[in-house]
This record gives structure tokens, C-alpha cells and sequence, in this order.
């Protein structure tokens, strides 16, 4: 029964996301900023509740740019659960671009992508994102710079927080989790870590119960004349703490 449901979610979800693919491409050249933000915002919670997560946000949702958002990184839902709390423009690694059908989609949405490994392409990455901090955006980064289980934070790369110093924009520390809203505790379905393939993970989130997809925000900081590196580790520092904090 389990996987009848979930074959029906994954149905649905695929037409949701050429749905999404044609507004792309048909509607958002000729909208304003606050609605292709509308947009983002109610067709990632209309995938979530497709693939029966749900979602619950605490604290206060920023309202709006220009602000740059750190996350801890947990699974391939997060951009769509953090869209769903409060579209941005995320910097993501440049591997998402060719993900199945979701890729086209990430990108459709001006996300900006940045090979890791590549110290040149850092600095290009960082130049667009204070060209975008400028304008008033609101962006996204992870800094870990890959996915963890969920239970640890990875370190944080500092390179990126340079684009807020750069533009003297703040930065908004949040927390992600997923919870099993049915028997208690952390739920395991969402990750994407290790050997696990995209397809897998997807899969086993169809086929899940009591997905729960909290986003905790914190305070945001303005730089405070401190470097790359001390602001990452008291953003890590606060990260953690969200994370850790009772429901």
C-alpha cells in the first residue's frame, strides 16, 4: 500500500514540476519581484503537502532584503522546504544543474552555482552575490557545503560570508530538521548523504509517513567589523544552537 501511495505522490509531483517549469519560462519575466516570490512560495508548499511533508516554522520570517540566510544542509528537500517557509536565491553547488527535472527547476528560479573546488570560481560567485545583496535580495547559502546526517554540523566554509562583508548586509543564522510527527524523534527519510542516490532518497521520502520539515530562524547579525572566519564560527556556533533548541 505504501508504495501504491507513493507511486500516486510521485505521479503528482512530476506534474507539479513541469507545472512549475511553464511558469518559468511563461510567467516570470513579466512579473514583479514580490510576485514570482508569491509564486515560489505557494508551489513549494503545494509540493510538500504532494509529497505529504509537513511544514512548520518558528521565529520570525525575515521580511525582507537585503540579507543573506545561513542554513545547516540536510537533504535535496531543503531549498524546496526553505522556499516554501520564505523564497530567496540560493548558491548551490553546481552538481544540483543536472539533477532529473528538478535541476531545470533550481535553476529557473535564479539560483546562482558555484563549483567548490574551484578558489577562481569562489570569487566570481562571491562578486554576483554582492551585486545581488546590493539590489535588495534576500539569498541562501549552506555552508557546510554538502549534506550531514542531521545529527552533526559540518563545519562552516567562510568564503561565501565575504559578499556580506563586501555589502555590509546582515546575516540571518537558521536551523533545518525533519521530525517523525508520528512515533517522536528525528526522521531519517529526507537525508541524502553518502552512496544514497538522489532517486533513493526521493523514493524512500515518497514513501515515508510524518514528515515533518521544521525551519527554526534566528536573529540576524550585521558583520561588526569581523572577519570572514570569526563571523562563520559564531554563525556555526548559533546554527547549532537553534538546531538544538526544545519545540
Amino acid at each position: 500500500m505504501k508504495q501504491l501511495r507513493a507511486a500516486w505522490r510521485a505521479l503528482r509531483a512530476i506534474g507539479h514540476v513541469v507545472r512549475g517549469l511553464w511558469i518559468i519560462r511563461s510567467e516570470f519575466g513579466r512579473l514583479t519581484p514580490p510576485q514570482t516570490q508569491l509564486l515560489v512560495r505557494e508551489w513549494s508548499r503545494q509540493m510538500l503537502t504532494i509529497l505529504g511533508v509537513e511544514l512548520v516554522v518558528q521565529g520570525e520570517v525575515p521580511a525582507h532584503g537585503p540579507l543573506l540566510m545561513v542554513s545547516n544542509h540536510i537533504s535535496w528537500l531543503d531549498i524546496l522546504v526553505l522556499n516554501a517557509a520564505h523564497p530567496s536565491r540560493f548558491v548551490s553547488k553546481a552538481d544540483v544543474k543536472s539533477w532529473p527535472l528538478l535541476g531545470s527547476l533550481i535553476t529557473g528560479a535564479g539560483t546562482l552555482y558555484i563549483e567548490r573546488e574551484s578558489r577562481r570560481d569562489a570569487m566570481r560567485v562571491v562578486h554576483h552575490m554582492v551585486e545581488r545583496l546590493r539590489a535588495g535580495d534576500v539569498l541562501t547559502v549552506f555552508p557546510e557545503g554538502t549534506t550531514s546526517d542531521g545529527r552533526t554540523l559540518l563545519p562552516f566554509h567562510a568564503n561565501l560570508l565575504q559578499a556580506a562583508i563586501t555589502a555590509n548586509a546582515p546575516v540571518l543564522p537558521l536551523a533545518l530538521g525533519f521530525v517523525d510527527s508520528v512515533r517522536g524523534g528525528r526522521h531519517d527519510a529526507p537525508m541524502f548523504i553518502g552512496d544514497t542516490t538522489l532517486v533513493a532518497s526521493i523514493w524512500t521520502t515518497l514513501c515515508a509517513d510524518g514528515v515533518q520539515a521544521k525551519v527554526r530562524y534566528g536573529e540576524a547579525q550585521p558583520p561588526g567589523g569581523r572577519d570572514r572566519r570569526t563571523w562563520s564560527q559564531d554563525l556555526r556556533t548559533e546554527v547549532d544552537r537553534l538546531r538544538g533548541m526544545p519545540d
